[in-house]
């Protein structure tokens, strides 16, 4: 469940460029630091989210801290996003606990031979084809907030998470909705997250700011409607 809530980060929308003279904080005009709590269907938080993003000599780097869990069932995941200036992932990094299983990926890209090559702590390694500029999670996420933060909408395309998911974005109106108990204008938008054997589509709010900052995001699981929402 917290691997598919993760993945739901990945897709951002928004419908307006930015103003000329708005207060141009955060992503991708600076460093930013974004906290989220994970809630059940009630209500109840299970944990936090903490979202980074930094600049790295020519390109960036991105960072998704998760530490929630259930009682005795912690889930604490470790998530490293290495690009260039255009955001094409260089190297993706993954340090997971789930319970008492302990897990570390690694991906890294070739950008000339379009490649992937995934390796694990104590497994095998493989490679698979990659097309250019392939983004993973975390950098289609800034990198749809930096282009719709224009106007422009990202087409669907192909992103990288342990192997190759299709992510295609709707968008579905203006929607005033809660954040921190204020009510606060923002863009919803349905997105659609398909894997070689799976589908899951969400609904993702974002602010009318000018980093387009995500506020909401609503996952359908078995167990209900789970939440990620914006504490600051």
């Amino acid at each position: 469940m917290m691997r598919r809530l993760f993945a739901a980060t990945i897709a951002l929308l928004a419908c307006s460029p930015v103003v000329p003279g708005a207060d141009l904080k955060g992503f991708p005009f600076a460093a930013e630091n974004l906290t989220y709590s994970v809630n059940w269907p009630s209500g109840l938080s299970l944990g936090e989210v903490h979202l980074r993003a930094r600049p790295d000599g020519p390109g960036w780097t991105f960072t998704l801290n998760l530490d929630a869990g259930l009682p005795g069932f912690p889930v604490k995941d470790i998530y490293t996003s290495n690009t260039t200036p255009a955001l094409c992932t260089t190297l993706f990094e993954r340090d997971a606990q789930h319970g008492s299983r302990h897990a570390r990926e690694r991906e890294t890209i070739d950008t000339a031979s379009h490649t992937v090559t995934r390796s694990t702590i104590g497994g095998g390694e493989s490679t698979l084809a990659a097309p250019p500029c392939l983004k993973d999670a975390l950098a289609l996420l800034y990198f749809a907030r930096r282009e719709l933060g224009q106007g422009r909408v990202p087409a669907a395309q192909q992103f990288l998470f342990g192997g190759l998911y299709q992510a295609r974005l709707e968008y579905a109106g203006a929607q005033k909705i809660p954040v921190a108990e204020h009510p606060t204008d923002s863009d919803k938008v349905n997105c659609i997250i398909k894997g070689p054997s799976s589908e899951i589509q969400f609904e993702a709010f974002f602010a009318r700011d000018a980093a387009r900052t995500p506020l909401v995001i609503r996952v359908p699981l078995a167990g209900g409607r789970f939440s990620m929402e914006l504490v600051r």
